[in-house]
């Protein structure tokens, strides 16, 4: 695969979204309490940071809070009690819109279901990613084959996700993620829908995106798939720990 390409920041980005702090995610005392009654505090105030190029697993049982966790980090849930610093900027500050435009710049998702359009093509799929950045077409679908390509997919461009394996659909998934140049790549049970092999195969895409400087973050139950990450963070009741 080649060396997966950085996103610089316009002026602009930079003006509307002041850095303030080293490191791409940095939680201080973030936690957050969902209304009752009664309250369930389903992330209890925690501190973490994590560096630029990090590969973390964040691992606990069902019920434990990952994937609270993972909606604050993603930007698609507020905290309600501390603050939350993405690449530098601080989303506490943020309107809605701005954390819209910071999230659309800095992550890309992958999910346990694919949650692809089942009558597009691969390509189709993946360039739909670029469609609300105002991207044009014909750059759309030239990102699409590049990004299928860094995945392993180039010779299934054309095919629909009903024609494609489970690992192909999450390769493509991957290919989506991609596609906007994310500075973070979020991963909830990305291999969940798999089998042992597939899902060694996805791992193994994932581990080759890290070593090209990606940061990834996993969110998991599996401790095969942890054992990828170079560090893990393990969430009980809401409460975040690390050896």
């Amino acid at each position: 695969m080649s060396q997966f390409p950085a996103v610089a920041a316009s002026d602009a980005d930079t003006e509307m979204l002041p850095a303030v702090s080293d490191g791409l995610i940095r939680l201080e005392q973030v936690g957050l309490t969902y209304p009752g009654p009664p309250p369930v505090d389903a992330l209890r105030p925690c501190d973490l940071t994590i560096g630029t190029g990090e590969y973390v697993a964040i691992v606990g049982p069902s019920g434990s809070g990952k994937s609270t966790l993972l909606n604050v980090l993603g930007l698609l849930d507020k905290p309600t009690t501390g603050r939350y610093l993405l690449d530098g900027h601080d989303t506490s500050l943020m309107s809605e819109g701005k954390r819209t435009t910071l999230r659309a710049k800095t992550i890309g998702f992958v999910f346990q279901s694919f949650h692809l359009m089942p009558h597009r093509t691969a390509e189709e799929n993946v360039a739909l990613a670029l469609v609300y950045q105002g991207t044009p077409a014909k750059v759309r679908r030239e990102r699409a084959r590049e990004m299928l390509e860094h995945v392993g997919l180039s010779h299934r461009i054309g095919a629909v996700p009903t024609t494609l394996s489970g690992g192909e659909r999450q390769r493509v998934a991957i290919a989506r993620a991609l596609a906007a140049t994310p500075s973070l790549l979020l991963c909830d049970e990305p291999t969940g829908n798999l089998d042992s092999k597939t899902a060694a195969s996805v791992m193994e895409t994932l581990d080759e995106l890290n070593r090209n400087g990606l940061t990834i973050l996993i969110i998991t139950h599996d401790q095969t798939v942890a054992d990828h990450a170079g560090r893990t963070v393990t969430i009980r009741d809401g409460i975040l720990s690390e050896d």
